[in-house]
């Protein structure tokens, strides 16, 4: 893991995740440095990732007032119920849909729960923080927000890319992709992530941009992408192209067994 100084307001928490085939998918936790510090997801489910040392070198546990988790798959969710104990002041930011998916795998501290929908705002001490729904997600539970304050909008997987090595999903800024390559990849995540997208009336898509849109971000913060500042328009260009693309089809079996059988010790 990385840190890496988005600007004042914001400091991300950098990993990334090789998918076989497809490339090396950022997968960045973020802390929000409001008057009430909010944490922006928890990093991946995996062992040994030293997500809450890394997120102690940024702030101090105890003054973590809210964790804000987009939507609840596990390379969101790896370190919240570390997180819950060391932070114990905070709070868990998430939707009814949320809670109810995590407490298949364990219980959650109730009392500390707090629901916000999309169109719904939080006061965090210094800034609101809004709610939206982003264009493009995976899970129903999926909620990003708008910072009132710094102008930077959290889109969980939305507008996120695998890149092709980890250096580049390791990248401070967006900038380090070429822009070609950078839209390519998007929408070939977009078909990954979000396959429905493919069903739906391109129009009416369209118009789930909108709101997006109009809050000109300064910056958009997504779960699986470097930080990118100014990229709004383009990023939106390119996502209004995504239920045309072709849809995505994963390996099968007959693959699987290949990719096996080149691991297979030769004979002499």
């Amino acid at each position: 893991m990385k840190t890496i100084h988005v600007s004042d307001d914001v400091t991300a928490l950098n990993d990334q995740a090789e998918i076989p085939g497809l490339g090396f998918l950022a997968v960045n936790a973020f802390v929000l440095h409001a008057a009430e510090p909010v944490v922006v997801d928890t990093g991946l489910g995996l062992p040994d990732r030293g997500f809450l040392e890394h997120l102690g070198s940024v702030v101090d546990p105890m003054d973590v007032r809210w964790i804000w988790l987009t939507h609840p798959d596990r390379d969101h969710t790896g370190a919240l119920f570390e997180l819950l104990e060391a932070a114990p002041r905070a709070r868990l930011i998430t939707t009814f849909g949320g809670a109810g998916i995590m407490s298949t795998e364990r219980p959650l501290p109730m009392n500390r729960l707090y629901f916000l929908n999309p169109g719904q705002s939080l006061d965090v001490g210094d800034r609101v923080l809004t709610a939206f729904r982003p264009p493009l997600f995976d899970s129903p539970a999926t909620v990003g927000f708008h910072d009132s304050l710094s102008g930077a909008c959290f889109t969980s997987d939305c507008f996120g890319a695998p890149l092709s090595s980890a250096e580049e999903a390791a990248a401070d800024d967006v900038r380090a992709i070429a822009s070609v390559e950078l839209s390519s990849r998007q929408l070939l995540w977009a078909s990954v992530d979000s396959p429905w997208v493919h069903t739906v009336d391109r129009g009416k898509f369209e118009r789930t941009l909108a709101p997006l849109a109009a809050l000109r971000p300064s910056a958009v913060l997504s779960s699986h992408l470097p930080p990118a500042i100014g990229r709004t328009e383009e990023f939106l260009r390119t996502a209004s192209t995504a239920p045309t693309v072709a849809a995505f089809v994963g390996p099968d079996q007959q693959a699987l067994e290949q990719l096996l059988a080149q691991f297979e010790p030769r004979s002499a």
